[in-house]
This record gives structure tokens, sequence and C-alpha cells, in this order.
């Protein structure tokens, strides 16, 4: 009786422990999966070639026991170079590449960016200890294949992915996915994209904090008189009073600061550097890999001045030694938003989510006699972007799941980055972008693609993958920046927005709360 009553209390404990990681995380998921999605998890859960294995995964939520093993961020090179998938005969490798040029608008005169955008660029600190560096997509599309049906697809109608045909090739062949031609578990090199590291600038190191709360040498920022955090085309700007107005009702106008023609980043240098003249990043925070600027006017003065940031690999963090998340192709963001060229949020990108700040809140660096530019500290391996450095758990309690920043490497994407205008109101699939004036020839097809930048979800018939307590070890890749909601009426890339005022308020939640 005595070992039947403890037999029952592990038994009611164990039990207990399942629920909980099971239930929790789908109880904090912001979005909870539909039909289709549970449809598909089904399907997924059939792929395991075991019955113990799928019936483990049914009723306790142990997916791929048998594969869970260590998985380090840098792993031993093997002999074979890596996994050599069954499409590699489908696309002529040794082919020249397409240069993706001459894909802009043809229209009309291409339309400039407003100083004011690279004025108040953002800069990034990467983790210090960080594995994968930020990436240049017209390199990763090299290292992809599509991933279709063998016997389906013609093998002469096939060519080489580039950002120029991204698209076009997609909608001919009908593939959704792009997969990596090497197995990512042998970490080849293309993944870490150590050439693109930005060095940390010599005066960083004796920055004590190097960022101002409260910015005596900003222009006067326009108050609460207006709705630019809930507007698009549809939805224009109110105005609910004007401050700045004077006695006699003529509106006084406050000049922004600019930044000094001898600056290093004067506008000259923000100009897309030619592959030819790429090299390794210097100590100003130049990287080789381009960052891409998307910019949309919402209409009543409004501009979201899109920055999107893109790495190879998101390495998942671990929970209790056993890592979850990683997926091939990151796309990361922030917004900035822009009322009559002054900013007044930036909206932070985080995982499935994000935080939005008002800009005053936002850490900035920068002295009395120059514009102060909003500091983004990324995450170690996953890439979320963050206000402050330090440790931001979520989704699971206890911080058991957490992400870290640091003040590592300051990189400045306005340096080097690919230049866009978007119209979101304008019909068509493959509609409404357009290159900026300064990098005219920039392709576009590739911000059309509908599918995935990286390996579709792999199913557990793949010694890679496992799913413990509904956490994957590998998850499908992202969609690109089209489908990152770029008309949003608020800031936030989901409907519920809460603008945080202050730093210290935003540490007291995370992206899902």
């Amino acid at each position: 009786m005595y070992h039947l009553r403890r037999i029952t209390i592990v038994l009611v404990f164990l039990g207990i422990v399942i629920f909980l990681a099971t239930a929790l995380p789908r109880i904090l998921n912001p979005v909870p999966p539909s039909k289709e999605k549970q449809d598909a998890d089904k399907q997924w859960i059939n792929t395991s070639p075991y019955w113990l294995d799928r019936q483990a995964c049914r009723w306790l939520s142990l997916c791929g026991l048998l594969h869970v093993r260590s998985d380090p961020p840098a792993k031993r090179k093997n002999g074979d170079g890596g996994h050599r998938h069954d499409l590699r005969h489908l696309l002529n490798e040794g082919q020249i590449a397409a240069s993706g040029r001459g894909s802009g608008n043809s229209k009309g005169e291409l339309r400039s960016i407003p100083e004011y955008v690279l004025n108040y660029a953002p800069l990034v600190h990467l983790y210090s200890q960080e594995f994968f560096w930020p990436s240049d997509i017209a390199d990763h599309v090299k290292h992809m294949l599509p991933e279709v049906d063998d016997d389906d697809t013609p093998v002469n109608e096939t060519e080489s992915l580039t950002l120029a045909n991204l698209n076009e090739l997609s909608s001919k062949i009908g593939f959704e996915h792009i997969k990596s031609k090497d197995d990512v578990e042998s970490r080849p090199g293309w993944l870490f994209s150590k050439e693109n590291t930005p060095k940390v600038p010599k005066d960083q190191a004796d920055e004590d904090d190097g960022h101002l709360d409260e910015n005596p040498g900003e222009p006067a920022w326009l108050g609460e008189d207006t709705t630019w955090y809930d507007v698009d085309r549809e939805h224009p700007l109110h105005r609910i009073s004007d401050p700045r107005k004077l006695p006699a009702g003529i509106t006084q106008h406050r000049p922004l600061a600019r930044r000094s023609r001898n600056s290093p980043l004067r506008r000259e240098q923000h100009r897309i550097i030619p592959p030819s003249e790429q090299n390794k990043p210097d100590d100003s925070g130049y990287s080789r890999a381009p960052a891409t600027l998307v910019l949309v006017d919402k209409g009543s003065g409004i501009v979201d001045a899109f920055w999107f940031f893109f790495y190879a690999y998101n390495l998942g963090q671990t929970v209790l030694g056993t890592r979850y998340g990683n997926h091939v192709g990151d796309w990361e963001h922030t917004m900035i938003r822009f009322e009559a060229g002054v900013p007044r949020a930036v909206f932070f990108s985080e995982h499935e989510g994000g935080q939005a700040y008002a800009w005053q809140a936002v850490e900035k660096r920068g002295n009395a006699t120059q514009i102060q530019r909003p500091v983004i500290y990324s995450a170690v391996g996953s890439h979320a972007m963050y206000a402050t450095p330090g440790v931001h758990p979520y989704v699971l309690p206890f911080k058991m799941l957490k992400d870290v920043t640091d003040r590592g490497p300051l990189w400045d994407p306005s340096k080097n980055f690919r230049g866009y205008w978007y119209d979101y109101t304008v019909p068509g699939d493959a509609e409404g972008l357009e290159p900026v004036k300064e990098n005219p020839e920039e392709p576009t097809s590739w911000f059309h693609y509908k599918g995935t930048w990286g390996d579709k979800l792999y199913g557990l018939n793949d010694v890679r993958q496992w799913r413990l307590f509904g956490q994957y070890h590998y998850v499908t890749g992202p969609q690109g920046p089209k489908f990152k909601n770029l008309g949003r009426e608020k800031v936030c890339q989901t409907w519920r927005c809460r603008i945080i005022h202050s730093i210290a308020e935003g540490k007291k939640g995370s992206w899902h709360s």
C-alpha cells in the first residue's frame, strides 16, 4: 500500500508537470492555432514512422524523443560537406546568376529618401557573442533551392534563384518554400556570415552608458495633438489640438536639426556601396550585409520607415538544456513612424509580435550638437529586437525561455541598404514597390515572393526534428517584409497595440503581455 501510494503521487506529479508544460504555451500564445493549423499538426504527427512515437506525441506532447540531442551554435565539420538534397540536379549551379537589375519603376520618376529618414535611422547593438551575423539576401538565395515535387517540375524550365526572379520563378514552378542546399545541422559557413560583422567603434568602450533618456538637443516634439498612432490612407490624420499655434493663429514651425556636412555620416555616404567595394566592416559600424529600407506613405504627412534586417539562420533558445525554435532565414524589423518629418514612435519586432515605444522613451545615441538616433538591441541567436540590454523572458513562466541582449558591435544600417517605396493600396500581387532614386536598379521581384525564406517545418521522419511540450526544435522559415502588415494603421504589427512611454514601463511586460 505504501509503494502504491508513492507511485500514485509520482504519476500525479508527472501528469501535472506535463499538463502545465503543454497548456501554458497555448494559453500564453497571443495567436491561437486556426482549424487549418490544427489539421496540419495532425498530419505532421503522422510523419513519424513509429507508432509509439506518434502516441507519445498525441497524448504526452513528447515528439521525436529519440532525436533529442545537444545542439550547440557551432559544430565540428564532417567530411561530406553537408546534406545533399534530392533537388540538387534541378538547378544548374554553374549558371551565372542574373544581375537582378532593371526591375525598377518605368512609369515615372523615382522618389528619393526623405532626409529625415536617414537622419533618424536606427543603430543596432548586435550581441557580443553572436554566432549568426547579418546576411545579404542576394547571397542567401544562392544557397537555397525551391521546395518542389521532383515528378511535377520540368528540369529544363528551372533556373538559379535570384532577387530578380524569385517571385516569377515561384509562380512558374509553384513552390511556397525554399530550402538549404546544405544540411544546416552541419553549420555551413554561409549561415554565420562572419564577414558581415560590424566592429565595435573605438569610442564605445570608453562610454559609461552610451545613451540619453532625456535629450536636450532634440527638436521640440509635437504633443499628442493628432491621431498619428492610428492612421492610414483610408483613416486620415485627425487633429486634436495644436499647442504650437500663436495667438494670431499662425503656426510656429520649429526646424529640425540637421547633420553637419562634415559629419562622417553625411548624406553622400548613405548610397549603396557596389559589390566590388564591399569589404570587412570598419569601426564606423558598416556591414557588408545591406539592410532593407521600405518607406510607406500613409497620407496626412505620416510616413512609416521600415528597417528590415536579415539573418541566414535563427538559433533558438534553450530550456533545461534543450534547444527550440531554430529556423533557416530570419527577418527582423524596426519601424519609425514620422509625422511631418518628426519621429513619433518606434516599433521593435520580437518573435511573432513586438513592442511600440514613444520616441521620447527610447534610448538614443548622440550629443546635444547632433541628431540623436534610436538604439536597438538584437538578441543572441533569435535576433529579436529590444529597447534595452539584459534578459527578456517571454511565453514561458519563471524565465525558462528568454532572450539576451547586450552592448555588442554597433551596426549602422544606414551605411549600406537597399531602399524602396511601397504603396500598399496598389492592386495586383506584384505591384506597388519601386526602388528609391538613390538605387534605381535594385530588383523588386523578391519582395512579392509569397513563400518562406527558409526550410519548411521538418517532419518527425527527419532526425533533426523533435517537439517537446508544444515547442519545436525546427520551425518553418518566415515570410518576407511584404507580409509584415506594412499598411498597418497602428504602430504595432498586430491590431493590439499599446504605446510604451518609458523604458521602466517596457520592462514590466513583453510582446505577448
